[in-house]
């Protein structure tokens, strides 16, 4: 049955009971216990709201390919013992927080030196950002893939790996850098694997992303292209009008894919894309 619900604390409580959680909001031992998803969904950043990345997958995955999804902002719901209720972990998210927040705001273009508060806000917004994974947490996931659980990473969460050496042995790469939101090309590099049969190539307007790619470059599945002669220097040294864009391989008993469009909602939506994923999410269900 497909379904798609978006996780908190309170709607844990209030969906499993009390007895399911730990009594701290603070804790980091908070567990899912009875009926859930297929697909436990970890989204939201500064830079990518969790409302169109729910709004994406719920169109393309939960209405398109029958995928039930819990989805979450919640990073400490991401444990091994809360994956062990799902197939799929779906990361649509990068690996920092900002416990002072940041002063940027949807419409608003100004600078913190043109908010006005009277009182004045005693907290220094926007001072310091932290990464969020635990060491427990890469590792949970690497057991968790290992036993045969899914990965299923989007978009920028290769800058997650920067953070944690379990994490990205399993998701494989590490983000560098991306030049500003222009159009490129999505070039299959490999059209008979099952995620990528019968998609064609595509084009997109998007952050293209550039990342470091440990694994064996057969299981590139595409790659992102510029076909108008803008290249980018990435933090990394290399200068490239091309980057890897979609990969997939088994890790264990289990399996790992990796998309990097998906700044903009009309990339998620590319009929082409959206054609990937829906394959994508049964290659990583194993049915297909």
């Amino acid at each position: 049955m497909k379904e798609a619900r978006f996780l908190t604390r309170r709607s844990m409580l209030r969906t499993f009971g009390g007895a399911a959680l730990g009594t701290s909001i603070g804790r980091a031992d908070f567990k899912i216990v009875g009926p859930t998803a297929t697909a436990f969904a970890l989204c939201g950043d500064e830079s990518h709201n969790s409302d169109y990345i729910r709004a994406a997958l719920g169109e393309t995955l939960v209405k398109g390919a029958n995928l039930s999804i819990d989805f979450t902002d919640e990073e400490k719901l991401l444990s091994y013992e809360n994956l062990k209720h799902y197939k799929i972990l779906i990361m649509f998210r990068d690996g920092l927080r900002f416990p002072n927040g940041y002063y940027q705001a949807m419409y608003w273009t100004g600078k913190k030196e043109d908010i006005v508060s009277e009182p004045p806000v005693e907290r220094k917004i926007g001072a310091g950002r932290v990464g969020w994974m635990t060491d427990e947490q890469g590792r949970g996931i690497k057991q968790w893939v290992q036993e045969g659980g899914s990965l299923w990473a989007f978009h920028n969460n290769s800058q997650t790996s920067l953070m944690n050496k379990d994490y990205r042995d399993v998701e494989g790469a590490i983000y560098v850098g991306h030049p500003p939101i222009r159009p490129f090309k999505v070039k299959i590099t490999n059209p008979e694997h099952a995620i990528t049969k019968g998609v064609k190539d595509f084009v997109v307007t998007d952050e293209q992303h550039y990342v470091v790619y440990d694994k064996d470059p057969k299981d590139v599945l595409a790659r992102s292209v510029n076909e108008n002669g803008l290249t980018y220097k990435d933090q990394a040294g290399r200068t490239s009008n091309s980057a890897e864009a979609v990969w997939a391989y088994d890790y264990g008993k289990g399996r790992v894919c990796f998309m990097a469009p998906g700044h903009m909602i009309a990339v998620l939506w590319n009929p082409e894309y959206e054609k990937m994923q829906r394959n994508a999410a049964k290659w990583l269900l194993r049915e297909s």
